[in-house]
């Protein structure tokens, strides 16, 4: 019984940091994302006209 609580806790905690690495990068990658495109926003608010 103390073996399968022990696997089954492994497997949690593991699943857990796979999961918390998979937001993470996509976490920084929509953040750059963001950055990108507003500084392209803010470059090209001389060239609108009203």
């Amino acid at each position: 019984m103390e073996e399968k609580t022990y696997k089954m806790i492994s497997r949690a905690g593991a699943l857990s940091i796979t999961i918390g690495v998979i937001s993470l990068v996509t976490g920084i990658a929509a953040g750059v994302l963001l950055i990108i495109s507003g500084a392209k926003l803010v470059a090209g608010k001389s060239k609108i006209l009203f």
